[in-house]
């Protein structure tokens, strides 16, 4: 249960709200690379953190995110020209570069010096491995981009993919954070061709939670019996402002060829989010299949149109089989990720938490949010967080794995909580 000032603390993230601010302070990905392929190409509309902004790539192939409208009469710039290096607005011309600098005005007279002076809101922009991210904070003090082991991958050992998400950014992450659902949303008595599977998730439902602080966010462990005087341990990590890491199925473990998988949970406003899904092969290349079947708009993680928005939605009760719900699925509704939206989304855009009656197994759910609203509160003391700051913080994975019952976790998990130390490419 959260009061309902805390849940506007939470959740509500435009300019000058406490956690605007926080999400401001960390690079976010912002859009696909493919989505702005071309140099010259057409410009895309772009909503974050309540912003309406712009993306195009310009004729030398850099990457510009700036302000929806004209600094002239607030004209949309979505129609705009993108030629010769800038974005001209189609109403009088006026184009601006990258940086948002006003670089022509050509319905003025030439000798303008207005010119010069005349910007339009800019956002730092950075490119690695098919996603384009963006700085929306104070230029004064710019981190480096997250060390995430993904991002520095080769290029078949990764993919992204994102999809529309019509919750606010807090449910989502809830609701990736939270082990104890497995053996329920997501369970089924008809086994998936190919797909691993985990008979701990069926023979224990309720999980032990243990949650530790880090630099970068919390560990939250999941702990199960599992065969005699051992447990399985389900260790997610959440990483500021709006990452999770999701454990693979079976054991993760040093001579293992199992991918693992992470979300990024963006803000489009206070009720739709990115959800964005990256996966990391560390130890070995991804078959064709599994980059299809990973970071394709038809493979796990959708399937979504040519918008990223999800073919199963609301308004179709997502695909929901009452049939199958009877006799095969727990959910009757077809996939992970539209089981998760099917429940974060039934809440509502933005859930009254004051009205929830929370239990054991929400361990990690209360911790999560009393640090992020401790987080906000510093910060509009002046204290930032250590991990806006030191980049390799963000180079962790996942883990699950069985222990003997007297090994604490994470010390039987040290070795493997540590992302690789990969060269960057």
């Amino acid at each position: 249960m959260l009061s309902r000032q805390d849940n506007e603390t939470l959740t509500r993230v435009g300019p000058g709200t406490p956690m605007g601010d926080l999400f401001r302070r960390f690079w976010l990905p912002a859009l696909l690379s493919e989505e702005i392929a071309e140099c010259d190409g057409a410009p895309v509309r772009l909503r974050l953190l309540c912003e309406d902004l712009v993306a195009f790539r310009d004729t030398q192939g850099r990457v510009g995110i700036v302000d929806a409208y004209c600094a002239h009469r607030r004209a949309g710039l979505f129609f705009g020209r993108n030629e010769e290096c800038g974005l001209r607005c189609v109403y009088h011309g006026w184009k601006f570069d990258v940086n948002g600098q006003c670089v022509e005005m050509p319905s003025e007279p030439h000798e303008n010096p207005q010119t010069h002076n005349v910007r339009i809101k800019a956002y730092l922009t950075a490119e690695r491995n098919g996603v384009v991210w963006v700085y929306m904070g104070p230029r004064e003090s710019v981190p480096a981009l997250p060390d995430f082991e993904w991002s520095r991958l080769p290029e078949r050992q990764h993919t992204a993919t994102k999809r529309l998400q019509s919750c606010n950014w807090a449910q989502a992450v809830e609701g990736g954070i939270d082990s104890s659902h497995i053996s329920f949303l997501h369970s089924r008595t008809e086994p998936v061709a190919g797909a691993p599977s985990n008979p701990y998730h069926a023979s224990d439902r309720h999980p032990v939670f243990e949650v530790s602080d880090a630099d970068y966010g919390l560990v939250i462990a999941a702990r199960r019996h599992a065969r005699p005087g051992t447990y399985y341990w389900r260790v997610t990590q959440f990483l500021l402002p709006c990452y999770t890491m999701i454990p693979p199925v079976g054991n993760f473990d040093e001579s293992s060829q199992e991918p693992y998988d992470g979300h990024a949970w963006v803000p489009i406003d206070d009720e739709t989010t990115w959800t964005w899904s990256f996966s990391a092969s560390p130890a070995r290349t991804y078959r064709d299949e599994e980059i299809a079947f990973r970071g394709g708009r038809k493979g796990f993680w959708g399937p979504v149109d040519e918008g990223y928005q999800p073919l199963l939605h609301r308004g179709n009760d997502y695909g929901i089989d009452r049939a199958r719900q009877r006799t095969s699925n727990f959910t009757g509704i077809e996939g992970i990720p539209n089981q998760d939206a099917a429940v974060q989304e039934s809440m509502g855009p933005l859930v009254d938490r004051s009205q929830e009656r929370l239990g054991a197994s929400d361990r990690g759910i209360v911790r999560f949010r009393r640090l992020m609203l401790k987080l906000a509160r510093d910060l509009a003391q002046g204290q930032v967080p250590a991990c806006a700051n030191d980049a390799s913080l963000y180079n962790v994975r996942p883990v699950s794995m069985l222990l003997p019952q007297d090994t604490p976790v994470l010390d039987g998990a040290a070795a493997l909580l540590r992302g690789a130390s990969a060269p960057r490419h």
